[in-house]
C-alpha cells in the first residue's frame, strides 16, 4: 500500500488538493499508517515544490481528521517510552516540513477536527471551517487524561497567549463550535457549505503566495512570556484554579498541560515541542490515561456503537411518545424526546400540573436560547411538539410509553394500566424507575415482553447516561427498539438486567451509605467530604444526599426490607438507617429541599457542615481513620458492588459498567470507570484484592473481595 491508500494526491493543477481517506476507517484517525503516508506526501511535495502554488489538505470522511489512534496509544507501556517519543518527534517533524514548505498550505475542515485533526489543521497556514451545527473544533485529549503533543501546546501558546490557550483551549479540552473556534483563532474564516470549501482555499492561496506562521516570524507570544509581570502575576493564580478544579483528585493531565505551556513558552519552538513530547509520554506511560482511554474511549465507543444491540432487528424510530408524569423528570424526558424531533404527550392528573411540566420545557428552551445553542424558530418548534393533558385518550396513537410517576409501585401500576388501554397496539412500553424491578412492574402491563426499564439519569437535559434494564419476560426486539430509542434521543446506553435497585443505584448506594456508616462512627465530617473530593467524585457524598434528599435513601430502606421479609428473608438494618432516622425525626434535617440536612444553608446556600453532626453522632469514637482509607472505602465499597453485580448477573458486560459509573453516578473520571479500578489499581487485580483484604480487616466484612475476584487476581485477569 502506498500514501494514495489514506492521503489521496490530486495535482491536476498547480494547487495540490490532498483529500484524508482511510479506506479501512469510518474517520481518519493518526495512525502509524498515517504519519507514514503523510511523510511520503512531504517527500512529493518538497520534490515538486517549484511546480506547486498551493496545498489544500481536506478529507473526504464526515469528519476533518479524528485524531490519534488511541488504541495504539493504549499500548505505550513504560519500557516502549523511547519508542513513543521517537514517534511524537517524527510526527512534528512532519508537521514543521508542511507549515514550512514554502507555499501556501489551507486546511479545508469539512467536519469535526478534535486533536491530532485540529493539530494538522493548526500547522497549516490558514484555516477554513464548515459552519455546520455538528462540527467541532477543539483538544480534548485533557478528558482522556493526555495533552495535545502533536505541537497543540506549542501552537496554541504561540497564536492566543498562555492564558488563553489554557482557559479556553487546553485545560478542559473544550469541543468548540465554529464560530467560537473562528472567535479564539482557531480557525481563520467559515463557509456555509462543503462545496464552498475548495474554491475558498484557492482563493486564499491565490491571494497569499508566501505565508509564514507567526512563531516562524517572531518570537513573541500574545500576552508575554512567564517572564512578563503580568504573566507571572496570573500563572500562581491558573495553578490555583487548577488545583481547586482537581480538588486532589489523580488528575495529571491538567498539571502536566500546565507545565508544558508554561515551560515551552520560556524556550525556542523547537525546544518547546521536546517539552511537550516528554510531558505526553510521561502520561501515555502512567496508569491514569490507559484508565481514561479504557473507559472514555474503547467501552464507550462500543457501546455508542450499538455493542448492546441485539442483530437481526429492522431500525426503530418512534413518531409519537407518551410521558406519563410531568414531574422534574417527566418534564426532563419530555423536553429531550421533543429536543429529537418526536411529539410528546406530558400527561399527569391535572391539567395544571402537566402544563407546569410543559412551562419547565419552556424554560430549558429558554436557557438554550441564552446560550446561543438554539435559535427562537427552533425552540419554538420543540415546544409545540410537547400537548400536556390529564385526559388519557389524548396518548391514543403513541408508540412509545416512558413512565416516571412518583417512585411508589401502586402509583406506577395505574399509570401504566390506564396508558396501555389507549396507546398503540404494539407500543414499546418502560417505566423510569430508578429502583423497583421491572419484573415486578410488568405485572401491570398485557405485554410484558414489550416492558423495559428505561431509567434516565437528573437533570435529563444534561445527564447522558440511559440505563435500560431488562425484565424476565423482556425480549430481545424490545431491547433493540429501546436501544434505538436511546440513539434517537441521544442518550449512550447501558444495559443491565433486573435487580432491586439494578446496577447505577445499587452501586451509588453503598457509596453513600459507607460515608453515612462513617458519620456513625464518628468520623469529622469535613474528613469525609475531603476523602470524597479527593478520590475525585464530582460532588462529597454527605453534599449529595443533601441533594438527593435524606428521605429517599430512608424510602429504599423500607422498600428493600418489605421486599426482603416478603421472600422470607432476614433483614438486617444498616448501621446508617439509624443516623438518617435521626437526621429526619429528630433533627428535622431532611437536606437541601427541606432547607437542612448534613449541611446549614441559608436562603437556599450551603454555609456549612451542620456542626451538630459531631455533637450527636459517634459519640466516644477512636482515632480518626487515614484519609488514604477514607478515600479508599468509598471506591473500594463501590468497585465491590460492582464485581457482585458482574457475579449475579445484573451486569451483562464490562463496558456497561464502566460507563455507568463514569456517566451516571460520578465515578471518579481518573479511575476509567468501576472495574476499571480494579484493572488499574496498583499491582493489579491481585493488589486491589490485597488492599481490599485490608480494609476488610480494619472495617468490616463488607470489603471481603467476592471468591470470583480472587480467583480473577490468581490468574493475574483484569476486567476487559
Amino acid at each position: 500500500m502506498d500514501e494514495q491508500d489514506v492521503i489521496r494526491w490530486d495535482g491536476s493543477d498547480a494547487v495540490v488538493v490532498l483529500t484524508l481517506d482511510d479506506p479501512r476507517q469510518s474517520a481518519n484517525t493518526v495512525d502509524t499508517r498515517f504519519v507514514a503516508a503523510l511523510g511520503r506526501v512531504l517527500d512529493r511535495l518538497e520534490a515538486d515544490r517549484d511546480t506547486i502554488t498551493g496545498v489544500v489538505v481536506t478529507s473526504a470522511k464526515k469528519t476533518f481528521l479524528a485524531g490519534a489512534d488511541l488504541t495504539e496509544l493504549a499500548r505505550v507501556t513504560p519500557d516502549r517510552a523511547a519508542q513513543a517519543y521517537q514517534a511524537l518527534e517524527l510526527v512534528k517533524s512532519h508537521l514543521r516540513r508542511l507549515e514550512r514548505l514554502g507555499r501556501p498550505v489551507v486546511a479545508a475542515i469539512n467536519g469535526a477536527a478534535l486533536g491530532g485533526g485540529l493539530e494538522l489543521a493548526l500547522a497549516c497556514h490558514h484555516r477554513i471551517a464548515v459552519d455546520d451545527p455538528a462540527t467541532r473544533i477543539g483538544l480534548p485529549e485533557v478528558t482522556l487524561g493526555l495533552l495535545p503533543g502533536a505541537g497543540g501546546v506549542t501552537r496554541t501558546v504561540r497564536m492566543l497567549g498562555i492564558q488563553t490557550a489554557l482557559t479556553e483551549v487546553l485545560l478542559r479540552g473544550q469541543r468548540h463550535r465554529p464560530a467560537r473556534a473562528r472567535e479564539l483563532g482557531l480557525v481563520d474564516d467559515l463557509v456555509d457549505t462543503v462545496d464552498e470549501l475548495l474554491p475558498r482555499a484557492r482563493a486564499w492561496i491565490a491571494a497569499n503566495p508566501a505565508p509564514v506562521q507567526p512563531w516562524d516570524r517572531s518570537a513573541r507570544i500574545p500576552g508575554g512570556t512567564p517572564a512578563s509581570p503580568a504573566v507571572a502575576a496570573l500563572l500562581p493564580m491558573l495553578a490555583a484554579t487548577v488545583r481547586g478544579q482537581l480538588k486532589g483528585a489523580n488528575l495529571p493531565a491538567p498539571r502536566a498541560i500546565m507545565a508544558a505551556a508554561v515551560e515551552g513558552a520560556q524556550v525556542d519552538f523547537e525546544a518547546a515541542g521536546r517539552i511537550e513530547s516528554r510531558y505526553l509520554v510521561e502520561l501515555l506511560t502512567g496508569q491514569v490515561s490507559h484508565n481514561m482511554i479504557k473507559g472514555f474511549f474503547t467501552d464507550l465507543r462500543y457501546l455508542r456503537g450499538g455493542g448492546n444491540r441485539p442483530a437481526g432487528y429492522p431500525p426503530y424510530r418512534p413518531t409519537r411518545v407518551a410521558v406519563l408524569g410531568a414531574g422534574m423528570m417527566g418534564a426532563g424526558i419530555a423536553y429531550a424526546c421533543a429536543r429529537a424531533g418526536l411529539a410528546v404527550v406530558l400527561k399527569d392528573v391535572t391539567i395544571e400540573t402537566a402544563t407546569a411540566g410543559a412551562q419547565h420545557c419552556a424554560d430549558l428552551l429558554a436557557r438554550a436560547g441564552t446560550a446561543g445553542r438554539m435559535s427562537t424558530v427552533d425552540a419554538q418548534a420543540v415546544l409545540a411538539r410537547i400537548t400536556p393533558t390529564a385526559t388519557a385518550a389524548d396518548l391514543a396513537g403513541a408508540d412509545v410509553v416512558i413512565e416516571a410517576v412518583f417512585e411508589d409501585a401502586a402509583v406506577k401500576d395505574a399509570a401504566l394500566r390506564e396508558a396501555q388501554a389507549v396507546v398503540a397496539a404494539d407500543a414499546l412500553l418502560a417505566s423510569n424507575t430508578s429502583t423497583l424491578p421491572i419484573t415486578g412492574l410488568a405485572r401491570s402491563v398485557s405485554r410484558p415482553a414489550d416492558f423495559i426499564g428505561l431509567h434516565f439519569f437528573s437533570p435529563v437535559d444534561r445527564m447522558p447516561l440511559l440505563e435500560v434494564v431488562l425484565g424476565a419476560g423482556t425480549t430481545e426486539a424490545t431491547l433493540a427498539r429501546a436501544l434505538d430509542l436511546a440513539t434517537c434521543l441521544g442518550k449512550t446506553p447501558i444495559v443491565v438486567n433486573d435487580s432491586r435497585g439494578f446496577f447505577t443505584s445499587r452501586v451509588i448506594g453503598r457509596r453513600l451509605e459507607e460515608a453515612v456508616l462513617m458519620v456513625a462512627q464518628g468520623v469529622p465530617p469535613a474528613s469525609i467530604e475531603q476523602a470524597g473530593n479527593q478520590a475525585g467524585y464530582p460532588a462529597p457524598p454527605l453534599q449529595l444526599l443533601d441533594e438527593l434528599t435524606l428521605t429517599l435513601p430512608r424510602r429504599i430502606h423500607a422498600a428493600t426490607r418489605a421486599a426482603v421479609r416478603d421472600a422470607g428473608g432476614t433483614w438486617v438494618e444498616p448501621p446508617s438507617a439509624a443516623v438518617f432516622d435521626a437526621m429526619i425525626d429528630t433533627y428535622g434535617r431532611p437536606g437541601r429541599a427541606g432547607g437542612a440536612g448534613f449541611y446549614d444553608y441559608a436562603d437556599g446556600r450551603r454555609t456549612g457542615l451542620w456542626p451538630g453532626l459531631r455533637e450527636h453522632f459517634g459519640a466516644g469514637a477512636g482515632p480518626v481513620p487515614p484519609l488514604a482509607d477514607l478515600i479508599e472505602r468509598l471506591l473500594f465499597i463501590e468497585a465491590l458492588e460492582a464485581v457482585r453485580c458482574l457475579d449475579s448477573g445484573v451486569l451483562r458486560g464490562v463496558p456497561d459498567a464502566n460507563v455507568g459509573s463514569l456517566l451516571g453516578i460520578g465515578y471518579p473520571p481518573w479511575t476509567g470507570g468501576v472495574l476499571q479500578y480494579v484493572t488499574g489499581y496498583a499491582g493489579g487485580p491481585a493488589g486491589f484484592v490485597a488492599r481490599a483484604r485490608e480494609l476488610a480487616d480494619r472495617y468490616g466484612p463488607r470489603f471481603a473481595p467476592p471468591d470470583s475476584l480472587v480467583a480473577r487476581a490468581g490468574r493475574g485477569e483484569g476486567f476487559h
